[in-house]
């Protein structure tokens, strides 16, 4: 289960493009995130796996991220967290420092934020 914390859209598709809004670590069941980097990143890939395939999509069909750290000295951590859920080629990537991360319940201070842009597979029927 997934769910917006504000007034946009989780997913949108354009054409063969499926754009993700940003996926924080917060698991939308308790509202509780993880206190490490490593946790709230799995948990944001897997909040981002969750929207894609409401939408017929995987992780694997993810061509672009943008990650946002609140500190780039957890960017070795994050980087580990990420490589282990994404196949070789894994998607094009950006990784950008903010200063911080809005708060959506909970007192864990948010410290990644990712989206995604994935390229929806074409189905044919026989």
């Amino acid at each position: 289960m997934t769910h917006a914390f504000g007034p946009y859209t989780p997913i949108r598709q354009a054409g063969d493009l499926l754009f993700v809004s940003g996926q924080v670590g917060v698991n939308p069941d308790n509202n509780v995130a993880p206190k490490d980097i490593a946790g709230q990143t799995e948990r944001a890939l897997l909040n981002l796996e969750n929207v894609l395939r409401k939408s017929g999509a995987e992780l694997n069909d993810v061509v672009k991220t943008t990650v946002f750290l609140t500190d780039m000295d957890n960017f070795a951590a994050m980087n580990e967290a990420y490589e282990r859920r994404f196949d070789s080629p894994r998607p094009a990537r950006s990784a950008v420092a903010v200063r911080e991360l809005p708060r959506v319940g909970g007192d864990t201070e948010l410290l990644v934020e990712i989206e995604a842009v994935a390229l929806k597979k074409r189905t044919t029927l026989v």
